[in-house]
């Protein structure tokens, strides 16, 4: 069954997502990121930071979610079963700070088939509360034996 591409161009508005320090702290913790930026707000501002701020791969805490409202939507058509992580790649710009709030939405780029499998194109937009960006991301999935 070939792949339907109905979906690319398609646009989600998202989620919102508080960055709390305690989540930075935890977050940093897991990924062995001991430098005082994402731990103390004082280092932080001595280091030219608003507040704390996360490490650059937290993008995926408060982007991720919003990759999952189009990943589930029924007009995409993924099938889960016979899905793989096919890359994600970001360029990141203002740096995310404790007490941000930041607003991503996603669209669809690419919907394509080759060799039997399905791949499907996301991209994502990040932005704190000033309007902000604060990452944009392209997520690759697979889909095998479509």
């Amino acid at each position: 069954m070939p792949v339907r591409t109905d979906a690319i161009g398609k646009r989600w508005p998202g989620s919102s997502f508080v960055v709390e320090p305690e989540r930075i702290g935890l977050y940093a913790d897991a990924v062995g990121e001991q430098n005082r930026i994402h731990h103390d707000a004082e280092a932080a501002r001595a280091a030219g930071f608003r507040g704390i701020v996360a490490p650059p791969m937290f993008c995926v805490v408060y982007s991720a979610p919003a990759l999952g409202q189009a990943l589930v939507d029924p007009e995409v058509e993924i099938n889960f079963a016979a899905m793989v992580h096919g890359g994600q790649e970001f360029v990141w710009g203002e740096p995310v700070c404790a007490g941000d709030e930041i607003t991503t939405g996603v669209t669809c780029t690419e919907i394509s088939e080759r060799r039997g499998m399905g791949f499907y194109v996301f991209e994502s937009a990040s932005r704190n509360q000033d309007g902000v960006e604060t990452v944009r991301g392209t997520w690759t999935n697979i889909v095998r034996g479509v």
